[in-house]
């Protein structure tokens, strides 16, 4: 088989220098240069006459008031485009010469014909001649000198194109006898990004109804002090697109924020129950019911220590900038706060799940963190693999007393082993009475599951975040950290009875994916969500008081409520009666909460309710907004960014500015639509 040039080039050695050979290569490059320039006039070729045409037309297309609609610019763009290419190509308005044409051509003179049939290649041993006059170096100039650039020059210009178009005819492959075009287009110069398939898994679900309170009086659910959708809400506006609806947990982007509710006075009571009445800013005719409680806030110096893996996803999906980098950042921050008495452990999952850091104290940070540094993506998922080491691990170094918590960070992308959110379901809830906890960090989008992390989360004494940036992970593991590790109390449950004499119907906003039916309130055995140290956690009902011109459900005919307490009834005036059970995180047995409500805790007016109320109903009319609820489809994004400006009060670091910022930008996005 024939060798190729460059091979025979690069197994040749270079030539001495040798001045009487360059001397010859310089006297056949100038007579070359005389003989091909002799007859050729001074100057540039000839252009042809400028013309106004390709101005005045891109004047015009240029002009605001001709493009007035997007849909007018859409409809001229491809004619206009062609057309100029036409003026461009053919008059040459601007009087340059196209780098197409041969500049030597006279104008008038007919270019030579370009075939394209390929020219005869010159057998081997002459195609191994150049190699043999360079290592001989004078014979050199007398190759340089016989070859003429022009033709190959010309001929691939134009065979180029038709050989990209075009293919070798194939048995029964119809378009190879396709006859090829008879001019290219130019490739354009910005073209449209490729648009990435979304493969984010977001569980679906259906905003709560209006019920009858005389039909279904009780409304029980879970707690939920998740803060992952108002992240990644806010990364969706943030990237210049609404979020989807399904996206969109009303309660978590509420409970996002932290706020002053009134808490407990010690230890001995987890936490506080506040529930106040006051106007519903979107309906005149209808009342909210503003459920707040506050955890106690543990002091520093008394907080427990802390037993912490970290499973830390490191497959080939994590290989993008906000998944792993971002990730090693974050656990950074939360290194940084270890006490000394406290324990880390790092697990990581791929392919398999092995543990790069075995228990380390928090005094050597040093260790940690370059245990960190070293994680590299890459292999696939074994996410239940990893779930299983990790909290082996973790009840190998188990605490008494102390905080026993299992920390996973992923996309959730997990395809080895296990993979179905049942099957994980259910190994959570197996492991779910060893007294580790479990919290879940989301990192990424495109291949995000938030269904499987929501269905983990709430069913091993965990909580579910969405970490996006480095101030979200300061957020979550700094500012937040003692709510974040530190559970005050566990398998929180809410029941609210509604009273059918006072209040014609209700509504729960929020809470969906948080329901549970009227049994499993009394069920200790049903699981619930946590409080953390400090945290404050909202619930707003809107209700409708009997005789209001808000009602939609029609009364029944034979099972009327009465309006009058004539008969006797106990607690008659009471708008409801709030019931609310807990479990101490090293209990199982449930402690009881009572709370009624009644028209002495009414607030006047909207105003007239404090700050945080006010800011926490604003945040709640956002959420039904982005969602897409008929109670707030004529309530606009002007008077929820009204409310929560005049309700901003004390913002340290800056959350509640971002949500007028989020509330803005979502108001742009919806005009736009």
């Amino acid at each position: 088989m024939p060798r190729d040039e460059l091979d025979i080039l690069r197994d040749q050695r270079a030539p001495s220098p040798d001045e009487a050979a360059r001397r010859r290569a310089l006297s056949a490059a100038m007579t070359a240069f005389d003989e091909k320039n002799a007859s050729a006039p001074q100057g540039s070729a000839k252009p042809q006459r400028p013309s106004t045409r390709p101005t005045s037309f891109w004047s015009r297309i240029m002009d605001r008031r001709f493009l007035s609609t997007p849909a007018i610019a859409s409809i001229l763009a491809l004619p206009a485009a062609g057309y100029a290419a036409y003026i461009l190509v053919n008059e040459n308005p601007f009087g340059r010469q196209s780098p197409f044409v041969d500049s030597r051509l006279e104008e008038g003179a007919a270019p030579k014909a370009v075939t394209s049939e390929p020219a005869a290649a010159p057998p081997v041993a002459e195609r191994e001649d150049p190699s043999r006059d360079m290592a001989s170096g004078g014979e050199a100039t007398e190759t340089l000198r016989s070859f003429d650039p022009v033709p190959m020059a010309v001929a691939p210009l134009a065979e180029a194109p038709a050989r990209l178009m075009t293919r070798q005819a194939v048995p029964g492959d119809r378009t190879a006898s396709q006859p090829r075009p008879s001019a290219i287009l130019p490739a354009p110069a910005d073209p449209m990004p490729a648009i990435e398939d979304n493969r984010d898994r977001i569980q679906g679900f259906d905003t709560n109804p209006v019920r009858s309170a005389l039909e279904n009086p009780v409304s029980t659910f879970s707690i939920d002090v998740d803060t992952a959708s108002y992240a990644f809400v806010r990364s969706s506006l943030k990237r210049g697109v609404l979020p989807r609806a399904d996206t969109v947990r009303v309660e978590e982007m509420v409970n996002y924020f932290p706020y002053d509710w009134a808490g407990p006075q010690d230890a001995a009571t987890p936490f506080n129950t506040t529930v106040s009445v006051m106007p519903t800013p979107w309906n005149d005719h209808t009342k909210l019911m503003h459920v707040a409680i506050k955890g106690f806030d543990i002091p520093p110096a008394a907080n427990p220590a802390s037993n912490l893996v970290f499973l830390i996803d490191t497959s080939g999906s994590m290989n993008q900038p906000d998944k792993l980098p971002l990730l090693k950042n974050a656990f950074h921050l939360l290194v940084d706060r270890l006490s000394e008495n406290d324990t880390v452990s790092i697990v990581t999952y791929a392919g398999s799940a092995g543990t790069v850091l075995e228990p380390t104290k928090g005094s050597e940070k040093d260790k940690i963190r370059a245990a960190l540094d070293r994680l590299e993506a890459g292999g696939s998922t074994a996410g239940e693999a990893g779930l299983r080491q990790a909290y082996r691990l973790a009840e190998q170094s188990f605490v008494e007393g102390g905080v026993n918590r299992v920390m996973l960070a992923t996309d959730g992308d997990f395809n080895v082993g296990q993979a179905s959110d049942e099957d994980l379901k259910r190994l959570i809830v197996s492991r779910r009475d060893s007294g580790v906890f479990l919290s879940v960090f989301g990192f990424g989008q495109g291949n995000y599951n938030d269904q499987m992390m929501q269905a983990i989360a709430q069913n091993g004494n965990g909580t579910a975040a969405y970490i996006d940036t480095l101030a979200e992970a300061e957020k979550t593991l700094v500012q937040e950290a003692s709510s974040t590790l530190f559970p005050i109390a566990k398998d929180v449950k809410i029941q609210v009875e509604f009273n059918p004499e006072t209040i014609s119907e209700y509504r729960l906003i929020g809470y969906e994916t948080r329901a549970l039916n009227r049994e499993d309130f009394n069920n200790d055995r049903v699981d619930a969500g946590d409080i953390g140290s400090g945290h404050s956690v909202t619930a707003i009902y809107e209700i409708t008081p009997r005789g209001s011109p808000a009602q939609v459900i029609d009364d029944l005919r034979y099972g009327e409520a009465k309006t009058d307490n004539a008969t006797g009834i106990a607690h008659g005036d009471e708008y409801a009666f709030v019931k609310i059970r807990y479990k101490l995180p090293d209990e199982d047995v449930s402690k009881l909460i009572e709370t009624p409500v009644t028209p002495a805790g009414e607030i006047a007016s909207f105003e007239a309710a404090s700050q945080d109320q006010r800011f926490s109903v604003a945040v709640a009319a956002f959420g039904q907004k982005l969602r897409g609820a008929d109670q707030t489809a004529g309530f606009g994004y002007d008077r929820i960014l009204e409310i929560a400006t005049a309700a901003r009060g004390a913002d340290p670091y800056g959350y509640r500015a971002e949500f007028l910022q989020l509330v803005r930008l979502a108001s742009a996005l919806d005009a736009r639509r």
